[in-house]
């Protein structure tokens, strides 16, 4: 099983030449987080260079998933596609999300807090101040507006919890 806790940083890896648009955002935004605390005139320069190859890359992939993201390691982005993430959602190490997929603000007062291995199926909505057990699967379409439990399959509209 793929652990909910250490992040599997080759999930995240692509191969030189190969066109992974998902991989390649990722890329420049792990980059970007890297390069943000350092000052001077080079770690400028590199910062500039990574800023661009990032709108590059979420506007080849269609993503909006901002530089300053708080996203775990190991995330798969398949098909980057229409996928939004509000910047001070959580999300942890391991997690897939499909495409479509939006993660952020919503009834509840505060944003998401998605734990490790968590699977989002495409076009699912997780708004508001909820939280994502690990190992917890999202089905496709699901809007989740409330805790999900851990180990647990959410589906519907609004989203619960089916065994």
């Amino acid at each position: 099983m793929i652990s909910a806790t250490e992040a599997d940083w080759k999930r995240e890896y692509s191969l030189r030449g190969s066109y992974e648009p998902g991989k390649k955002l990722l890329s420049a935004i792990r980059r970007y987080q890297l390069l943000i605390n350092n000052d001077g005139l080079l770690s400028g320069v590199i910062k500039s260079i990574v800023v661009l190859r990032y709108r590059f890359w979420s506007a080849i992939s269609g993503a909006d998933i901002p530089l300053n993201s708080k996203i775990g390691g190991g995330l798969l982005i398949p098909h980057p596609n229409g996928i939004v993430i509000h910047p001070d959602a959580q999300i942890g190490p391991n997690c897939l999300i499909f495409q479509q997929v939006t993660i952020g603000t919503g009834p509840q007062p505060g944003l998401p807090v998605i734990e490790g291995h968590v699977d989002i199926g495409a076009g699912a909505k997780i708004l508001g101040g909820v939280r994502i057990g690990a190992h917890a699967r999202i089905g496709a379409n699901a809007v989740v507006i409330n805790d999900i439990p851990s180990n647990a399959t959410a589906v519907g509209i609004p989203a619960v919890v089916r065994q």
